[in-house]
């Protein structure tokens, strides 16, 4: 029986670090099926729902054991759907604990047959967000180094297209 563990978010947009984290797990499951959620709860996403599963099935096309599917449900839904028995989220700094915390003893109230799993990024990829990757790219700078080049491609679009 294989070992899938599920990797949700909204990857608005996918990072390297979001990448990062999907290529070290790919060490420890057997599949790692990335879940881009199709509402991120009070977010208003900067990229549709399309182009989010689009960009993350770009950045991730070179790893092996990952498939990347876009979800608008309950997440334990979308877990036991996949036949995972994990779900993975990543941990940057301490002050993202709390919500991660809160998050996983709700899903293990919801289903409690599945377990969360916590992985940190490698140091170089630490202090990456997307939402500081979407403000860096608005004021027009340079990305290139926090996110793969199909994601630069698409926050120049995007910039362009608002002005």
């Amino acid at each position: 029986m294989a070992l899938i563990s599920v990797y949700p978010g909204t990857f608005d947009p996918i990072t390297n670090g979001h990448t990062d984290l999907v290529r070290r797990a790919c060490g420890v499951f057997d599949q790692v099926v990335v879940g881009v959620a199709a509402t991120g709860g009070n977010k208003t996403p900067y990229f549709d729902f399309s182009e989010r599963v689009e960009l993350a099935k770009q950045a991730l096309a070179t790893i092996p054991n990952t498939k990347v599917l876009g979800f608008d449900s309950l997440l334990v839904e979308f877990a036991r759907q996949q036949k995972a028995k994990t779900i993975l989220r990543g941990l940057r700094a301490v002050s993202d604990f709390e919500f991660e915390f809160q998050l996983a003893s709700m899903n293990r109230q919801l289903d409690d047959s599945f377990e969360t799993i916590f992985l940190t990024p490698s140091e170089q990829h630490a202090f990456i967000s997307s939402s500081l990757v979407r403000e860096i790219a608005a004021l027009g700078g340079d990305v290139s180094k926090f996110v793969s080049p199909s994601v630069v491609k698409a926050l120049k679009e995007k910039a362009l297209a608002k002005k």
